[in-house]
């Protein structure tokens, strides 16, 4: 349908606006049950020429409160520090989280660096009693879980 007095150009830029609020505010109150969710949340960030490392908080329910880019990097590599991580983890209260970047090679095969950032962000969790539950590795259509790899333990803490 037609509305009276909006053009074609009008309602194309209205269009695009609702569905780029929908694309923004749609991960709200979404459910992670696996790292194929996690993935499905957060792949139209996948770049495909800089890493973007990006923070998915949760509460209790493994809702969603919000994604945050922490980081964007070169190339190949992207510099994460976990208070970056954590800090808008502590704003929202959050009772866990989940960190995702993409690897623009295509291969989401962790490096030895992405295994020590984990790792480094596991204890960071845990000293803050907001667990890292997974970090998920995206490579186009492809992704990896580095928990489904055995580093991390259901609970969040490092293997």
């Amino acid at each position: 349908g037609r509305i009276r007095g909006i053009g074609k150009a009008r309602a194309c830029m209205l269009s695009a606006a609702l569905e780029l609020g929908r694309r923004y505010y749609g991960h709200r109150n979404a459910r992670i049950s696996s790292p194929a969710d996690a993935w499905q949340l957060v792949r139209h960030f996948d770049d495909k020429k800089q890493e973007r490392f990006l923070c998915v908080i949760l509460n209790g329910a493994n809702e969603v409160l919000d994604v945050r880019q922490v980081t964007v990097g070169l190339v190949n590599r992207t510099i994460v520090h976990p208070r970056e991580v954590f800090r808008p983890a502590i704003a929202e209260a959050a009772a866990g989280v989940i960190v995702v970047h993409n690897h623009p090679s295509g291969d989401p095969t962790p490096s030895a660096e992405d295994r020590s950032v984990t790792r480094q962000l596991a204890e960071a969790g845990r000293l803050l009693d907001i667990p890292l539950y997974d970090h998920v590795i995206v490579a186009g259509d492809a992704w990896r879980s580095l928990a489904a790899d055995g580093l991390l333990d259901p609970g969040g803490r490092r293997r």
